[in-house]
């Protein structure tokens, strides 16, 4: 059968796709995109022609995602990496987020953000590495993950935009995200979800980071991170930093369905503000090269105090 866009099919069948897709026992209340277009070029040239407002992105975007769970993703020889794949519709060359997750966390952490990013027209390749570190070494097998990736674009899908790919990850994971851009992942850019530090040896990693790199932080006052501030502190120039007022460190996750027991304090509405904000990111990287579209996406959202501290050099 065809696949047709969400928006051409009655609302309850499209929730009802997403909800088969994606296993979920649960779906953020977001709503889904008025928008209508007939391709990905076309997506890009109204939002890049229109006011930017990153409250827009909280909305799922206009494209049907298709999931391929525990892809085996052969990064060299003799090295395997598990994936979870979300590829957007369009026919059209699309860019490529590689999304890592955090200590003790997995792939599946970062499903809703990977099934979101992928309605705007960006595929999403959701990784496992080992989830207790070595850190470093994450980024080095990201790097590599990367590399694999523009060298042979059809082991993931032809359409993929080899000069679009976005690193982002959550935690520790995002100290592995600049480890990689440090090490000279062919990458676009990063965006780091709460980022947290690894170590003495981060300020160095950080100071070779030459890609625009945006930070999208909890809330101070509700959560602290280690190191979180050297992010912004050490790299030289090219990165964005803002703050979600009252997120928590785990509402830079967003899994498909909350795991039996958890005492997580994530919220669904600070989750969507996270997930709207990195869709921004990685659109404004994919379709300009640079965060300017997202760094003016903000405005509105620091106005009515949704987010705050914003800065960037």
């Amino acid at each position: 059968m065809t696949a047709v866009p969400l928006l051409r099919r009655p609302l309850f069948l499209a929730l009802a796709w997403l909800a088969l897709v994606g296993g979920c026992a649960r779906m953020p209340s977001t709503g889904i995109t008025t928008l209508r277009p007939a391709n990905l070029p076309e997506l890009q040239k109204y939002l890049l022609t229109n006011k930017a407002d990153v409250e827009l992105f909280r909305l799922r975007g206009p494209f049907v995602v298709t999931v391929q769970k525990d892809r085996d993703l052969p990064v060299s020889a003799t090295e395997h990496v598990a994936a979870d794949l979300y590829l957007s519709s369009p026919a059209e060359k699309a860019p490529l987020v590689i999304l890592l997750h955090g200590y003790e966390n997995t792939k599946e952490d970062h499903a809703y953000q990977a099934l979101h990013l992928a309605t705007w027209g960006i595929h999403c390749l959701s990784v496992q590495l080992p989830n207790k570190g070595p850190w470093i070494a994450n980024g080095r097998t990201l790097a590599k993950i990367a590399q694999a990736i523009r060298s042979r674009p059809e082991m993931i899908d032809a359409r993929i935009d080899v000069n679009r790919i976005i690193l982002a990850g959550h935690s520790f994971g995002a100290s592995s995200v600049t480890i990689a851009l440090a090490e000279g992942a062919p990458a676009a850019g990063g965006v780091l979800l709460d980022p947290a530090g690894v170590g003495k040896s981060m300020a160095n990693f950080l100071r070779k980071v030459n890609k625009p790199l945006m930070v999208i932080a909890a809330d101070e006052n509700v959560v602290r991170v280690r190191d979180r501030g050297i992010f912004y502190e050490f790299v030289r120039s090219g990165i964005i930093e803002i703050s979600i007022r009252d997120a928590h460190h785990d509402d830079a996750e967003f899994p498909m369905e909350i795991p039996v027991g958890s005492d997580s304090s994530a919220t669904e509405e600070h989750q969507v503000t996270f997930v709207s904000v990195l869709t921004s990111a990685a659109f404004s990287l994919g379709a300009t090269g640079s965060l300017d579209y997202a760094w003016t996406s903000l405005g509105n959202a620091i106005k009515n105090g949704k987010l705050y501290d914003a800065l960037r050099k």
